[in-house]
Protein backbone atom coordinates (compact mmCIF):
# COMPACT_ATOMS: atom_id res chain seq x y z
CA UNK A 1 0.00 0.00 0.00
CA UNK A 2 1.55 3.28 -1.15
CA UNK A 3 0.14 5.31 1.73
CA UNK A 4 1.75 2.94 4.25
CA UNK A 5 5.15 3.50 2.64
CA UNK A 6 4.55 7.25 2.67
CA UNK A 7 3.63 7.32 6.36
CA UNK A 8 6.64 5.13 7.19
CA UNK A 9 9.04 7.35 5.20
CA UNK A 10 7.71 10.60 6.66
CA UNK A 11 7.68 9.23 10.21
CA UNK A 12 11.21 7.89 9.77
CA UNK A 13 12.35 11.35 8.77
CA UNK A 14 10.42 13.00 11.59
CA UNK A 15 8.28 15.01 9.15
CA UNK A 16 4.65 16.07 9.33
CA UNK A 17 2.49 16.76 6.28
CA UNK A 18 -0.53 18.90 5.40
CA UNK A 19 -2.59 18.59 2.23
CA UNK A 20 -4.28 21.16 0.00
CA UNK A 21 -6.51 19.33 -2.44
CA UNK A 22 -8.51 20.68 -5.32
CA UNK A 23 -8.58 17.92 -7.96
CA UNK A 24 -8.49 15.10 -5.41
CA UNK A 25 -10.97 16.71 -2.96
CA UNK A 26 -9.58 15.05 0.16
CA UNK A 27 -8.65 11.64 -1.29
CA UNK A 28 -4.97 12.04 -0.43
CA UNK A 29 -5.61 12.97 3.20
CA UNK A 30 -8.07 10.08 3.45
CA UNK A 31 -5.52 7.61 2.07
CA UNK A 32 -2.94 8.78 4.58
CA UNK A 33 -5.48 8.63 7.43
CA UNK A 34 -6.36 5.04 6.47
CA UNK A 35 -2.89 3.97 7.67
CA UNK A 36 -2.57 3.04 11.35
CA UNK A 37 -0.17 5.50 12.93
CA UNK A 38 -0.91 8.27 10.43
CA UNK A 39 -1.47 10.69 13.29
CA UNK A 40 2.31 10.79 13.69
CA UNK A 41 2.61 12.57 10.34
CA UNK A 42 -0.74 13.92 9.10
CA UNK A 43 -1.46 17.40 10.45
CA UNK A 44 -4.63 17.90 8.41
CA UNK A 45 -5.90 18.97 5.05
CA UNK A 46 -7.88 21.59 3.16
CA UNK A 47 -10.24 20.74 0.32
CA UNK A 48 -9.89 23.82 -1.86
CA UNK A 49 -12.15 23.04 -4.79
CA UNK A 50 -13.12 26.67 -5.34
CA UNK A 51 -10.69 29.51 -6.08
CA UNK A 52 -12.18 31.50 -3.20
CA UNK A 53 -10.94 28.78 -0.81
CA UNK A 54 -7.53 28.67 -2.48
CA UNK A 55 -7.24 32.42 -1.92
CA UNK A 56 -8.99 32.76 1.44
CA UNK A 57 -7.62 29.74 3.33
CA UNK A 58 -4.41 28.90 1.50
CA UNK A 59 -3.22 32.42 0.63
CA UNK A 60 -3.00 31.93 -3.14
CA UNK A 61 -3.15 35.47 -4.54
CA UNK A 62 -6.54 36.14 -6.13
CA UNK A 63 -4.88 38.05 -8.99
CA UNK A 64 -2.73 34.98 -9.77
CA UNK A 65 -5.83 32.80 -9.92
CA UNK A 66 -7.58 35.34 -12.16
CA UNK A 67 -4.56 35.61 -14.45
CA UNK A 68 -3.55 31.93 -14.85
CA UNK A 69 -6.49 29.92 -13.50
CA UNK A 70 -6.34 27.14 -10.93
CA UNK A 71 -4.37 24.62 -13.01
CA UNK A 72 -0.92 26.17 -12.93
CA UNK A 73 2.48 25.37 -11.39
CA UNK A 74 2.64 28.56 -9.34
CA UNK A 75 -0.85 27.92 -7.97
CA UNK A 76 0.20 24.38 -6.97
CA UNK A 77 3.30 25.71 -5.17
CA UNK A 78 1.29 28.41 -3.38
CA UNK A 79 -1.37 25.91 -2.32
CA UNK A 80 1.32 23.64 -0.85
CA UNK A 81 2.97 26.58 0.93
CA UNK A 82 -0.40 27.68 2.33
CA UNK A 83 -1.23 24.22 3.64
CA UNK A 84 2.21 23.83 5.22
CA UNK A 85 2.09 27.21 6.93
CA UNK A 86 -1.59 27.20 7.83
CA UNK A 87 -1.61 23.72 9.32
CA UNK A 88 1.83 23.90 10.93
CA UNK A 89 3.41 21.02 9.01
CA UNK A 90 6.94 20.40 7.79
CA UNK A 91 5.69 19.51 4.31
CA UNK A 92 2.75 20.83 2.32
CA UNK A 93 1.47 18.91 -0.69
CA UNK A 94 -1.16 20.15 -3.13
CA UNK A 95 -3.13 18.81 -6.07
CA UNK A 96 -4.72 20.86 -8.82
CA UNK A 97 -5.74 19.77 -12.29
CA UNK A 98 -8.40 18.72 -14.76
CA UNK A 99 -10.12 15.38 -14.13
CA UNK A 100 -12.71 15.85 -16.87
CA UNK A 101 -14.79 14.88 -18.57
CA UNK A 102 -14.34 18.27 -20.28
CA UNK A 103 -11.27 20.55 -20.55
CA UNK A 104 -11.14 23.34 -17.95
CA UNK A 105 -9.83 26.88 -18.40
CA UNK A 106 -8.19 25.86 -21.67
CA UNK A 107 -6.34 22.93 -20.09
CA UNK A 108 -6.90 19.41 -21.44
CA UNK A 109 -8.27 16.58 -19.32
CA UNK A 110 -5.41 14.90 -17.45
CA UNK A 111 -3.37 18.08 -16.92
CA UNK A 112 -2.30 17.98 -13.28
CA UNK A 113 0.15 19.86 -11.07
CA UNK A 114 1.39 18.62 -7.72
CA UNK A 115 2.85 21.20 -5.36
CA UNK A 116 5.31 20.30 -2.61
CA UNK A 117 6.60 22.86 -0.11
CA UNK A 118 9.05 22.61 2.77
CA UNK A 119 10.74 25.13 5.09
CA UNK A 120 13.71 26.97 3.55
CA UNK A 121 16.16 24.98 5.68
CA UNK A 122 14.95 21.76 4.01
CA UNK A 123 14.76 23.12 0.44
CA UNK A 124 17.66 20.99 -0.80
CA UNK A 125 15.51 17.89 -0.19
CA UNK A 126 13.33 18.96 -3.11
CA UNK A 127 16.21 18.27 -5.50
CA UNK A 128 15.17 14.61 -5.60
CA UNK A 129 11.74 15.48 -6.99
CA UNK A 130 11.20 16.28 -10.63
CA UNK A 131 9.43 19.53 -11.27
CA UNK A 132 9.72 23.26 -11.45
CA UNK A 133 11.35 24.38 -8.21
CA UNK A 134 11.11 27.91 -6.91
CA UNK A 135 12.73 28.43 -3.53
CA UNK A 136 11.44 25.91 -1.02
CA UNK A 137 8.56 24.71 -3.21
CA UNK A 138 8.30 22.72 -6.40
CA UNK A 139 5.54 22.00 -8.89
CA UNK A 140 5.49 18.57 -10.52
CA UNK A 141 3.64 18.24 -13.84
CA UNK A 142 1.57 15.17 -14.65
CA UNK A 143 -0.13 14.31 -17.94
CA UNK A 144 -2.61 11.57 -17.12
CA UNK A 145 -5.00 9.50 -19.20
CA UNK A 146 -8.29 7.91 -18.26
CA UNK A 147 -11.68 8.65 -16.81
CA UNK A 148 -12.26 11.18 -14.04
CA UNK A 149 -11.81 8.73 -11.13
CA UNK A 150 -8.70 7.16 -12.69
CA UNK A 151 -7.09 10.60 -13.05
CA UNK A 152 -7.86 11.45 -9.43
CA UNK A 153 -6.49 8.09 -8.21
CA UNK A 154 -3.33 8.45 -10.34
CA UNK A 155 -2.83 11.93 -8.92
CA UNK A 156 -3.01 10.62 -5.35
CA UNK A 157 -0.57 7.82 -6.23
CA UNK A 158 1.89 10.31 -7.73
CA UNK A 159 1.61 12.64 -4.73
CA UNK A 160 2.16 9.77 -2.28
CA UNK A 161 5.18 8.63 -4.30
CA UNK A 162 6.65 12.14 -4.19
CA UNK A 163 6.13 12.33 -0.42
CA UNK A 164 7.72 8.91 0.01
CA UNK A 165 10.79 10.00 -1.99
CA UNK A 166 11.01 13.20 0.03
CA UNK A 167 10.69 11.35 3.35
CA UNK A 168 13.28 8.78 2.30
CA UNK A 169 15.70 11.51 1.21
CA UNK A 170 15.25 13.36 4.50
CA UNK A 171 15.70 10.13 6.45
CA UNK A 172 18.98 9.53 4.61
CA UNK A 173 20.13 13.06 5.37
CA UNK A 174 19.28 12.58 9.05
CA UNK A 175 21.31 9.37 9.25
CA UNK A 176 24.17 10.79 7.19
CA UNK A 177 23.76 8.38 4.28
CA UNK A 178 23.48 9.27 0.63
CA UNK A 179 21.27 7.70 -2.00
CA UNK A 180 23.77 4.85 -2.42
CA UNK A 181 23.99 4.39 1.35
CA UNK A 182 27.41 6.01 1.50
CA UNK A 183 28.32 7.91 4.65
CA UNK A 184 28.88 11.62 4.43
CA UNK A 185 26.29 12.48 1.80
CA UNK A 186 23.84 13.81 4.41
CA UNK A 187 23.15 17.46 5.14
Amino acid sequence: MAAQETVRALAGAGLTVATAESLTAGLMAARLADVPGASAVLQGGVVAYQNSVKAGLLGVPADLLERVGAVDPEVARRMAEGARAGLGADVGVATTGVAGPEPHQGRPVGTVWLGVAVPERLAAALDGLSGERRGAATAIPLALDGERQAIREATVAAALAALTRLGAAMGERATGEGAAGEPGAGA
